[in-house]
C-alpha cells in the first residue's frame, strides 16, 4: 500500500490533467470517447447523464464528469436545501443540484484540485448560476460549520481518499440532524486482488481504493449514520475490467477474470439521526 500523501498527490495530478483536457475539448483521462458526442466512455464513467440533464450546461462541465453514477437523479432534493458535493470536479452535479434547490437553496462544491476548481468556476460563470459556491479543500477536512448541510452528494470520489473513516466522520459532522448522505461510489463484493490494492494508478482510476460492501456499511455506522444501504447501479464484468485495468502494469487477462462481477457502482444512502445519543445519558451513565 502506498502512503497517504503519495496517493493524494497522484490523484491530484491525474485530475488536474483531466481538467486541462476537458478545457481543450479532449476526452477524459478515464475514457476513450466524448460524452458530448455520445460515444461510449470506459465502463465506469460512460452514459451517466441524459441529454435532458446536460442540455444548457457548459460543454467543459460535461467533459469533466468522471463519476460512476448520477447521484442527483437518485437523491431526494428539495427546494431551499443546502447541498454539499464532495469532490465536485468540473461542477456537473453541483449545477444539476442547483436547479433543484432553486434560488432559495445553496450548493457547495468541494475539491482539492486547483485546475478543477478553476474549471468549475469558469463553468459557473458560463452557466450563469448564482446559488453555488466552489470551495478548495480536502474531503477529509470539510471547510463548513457543524450541522450546516441538508444533503451530501458525491460521485465516485470517496473511494479516492486514503482515509475514508475521516471522510465519513466529517460528512456526519457537517450534516444537520436528519440530514442525508447520498453518494455514488465504486464498491467491491468479495476480495480484491492485492496487486490492484497496491497500484497507485488504479487509485486514480477509482478501483484500488474501493471499499468492500460490508466494510462500507460498517464504516457508515461507526461514523454515526443510520438507515444505511447500498444499491447496485452497475456491475462490471471481466470485459469491462480489461478496459479500466489497462496501463496499470498488471496481467490484465488474469486479474480481469479474478474480479469478474466483483466490482460495482453503487448508490449509498445514510441518514444522520435527528437526536445524537450522549455517552452521559442516563441510560449509559447511571
Amino acid at each position: 500500500m502506498k502512503d497517504h500523501s503519495e496517493i493524494k498527490d497522484h490523484v491530484r495530478a491525474e485530475y488536474g490533467q483531466a481538467a486541462r483536457q476537458a478545457r481543450n475539448g479532449k476526452p477524459s483521462c478515464c475514457g476513450t470517447g466524448s460524452l458530448l458526442e455520445g460515444d461510449a466512455l470506459d465502463p465506469i464513467t460512460g452514459n451517466l447523464y441524459g441529454t435532458d440533464e446536460t442540455s444548457g450546461l457548459p460543454a467543459e462541465a460535461v467533459r469533466a464528469s468522471f463519476g460512476c453514477g448520477n447521484p442527483t437523479a437518485l437523491a431526494t432534493i428539495q427546494p431551499g436545501e443546502t447541498i454539499l458535493d464532495l469532490g465536485s470536479g468540473g461542477g456537473i452535479d453541483v449545477f444539476l443540484s442547483a436547479k433543484r434547490v432553486g434560488p432559495t437553496g445553496k450548493v457547495y462544491g468541494l475539491d482539492m484540485t486547483d485546475e478543477m476548481l478553476a474549471l468549475a468556476r469558469d463553468n459557473q460563470q458560463k452557466a450563469g448560476v448564482t446559488n453555488v459556491e466552489f470551495l478548495k479543500g480536502d474531503i477529509e477536512h470539510i471547510p463548513l460549520p457543524d450541522n450546516s448541510v441538508d444533503l451530501i452528494i458525491s460521485n465516485c470520489v470517496i473511494n479516492l481518499s486514503p482515509d475514508k473513516d475521516q471522510v465519513l466522520k466529517e460528512a456526519f459532522r457537517v450534516l444537520k440532524p436528519g440530514g442525508r448522505f447520498a453518494v455514488s461510489d465504486i464498491v467491491v463484493r468479495g476480495t480484491m486482488p492485492q496487486e490492484i490494492r497496491h497500484s497507485v494508478e488504479l487509485w486514480a482510476g477509482c478501483v484500488a481504493g474501493a471499499l468492500e460492501e460490508a466494510v462500507y456499511l460498517a464504516k457508515l455506522a461507526q461514523a454515526g449514520f443510520e438507515q444505511t444501504s447500498i444499491e447496485p447501479t452497475r456491475i462490471y464484468s471481466a470485459e469491462d475490467a480489461r478496459e479500466f485495468l489497462m496501463g496499470a502494469g498488471l496481467n490484465v487477462e488474469t486479474v480481469a477474470m479474478e474480479i469478474d462481477g466483483k466490482i460495482m457502482s453503487g448508490f449509498i444512502r445514510a441518514v444522520k439521526p435527528t437526536e445524537t445519543r450522549s455517552c452521559c445519558a442516563a441510560t449509559c451513565c447511571a
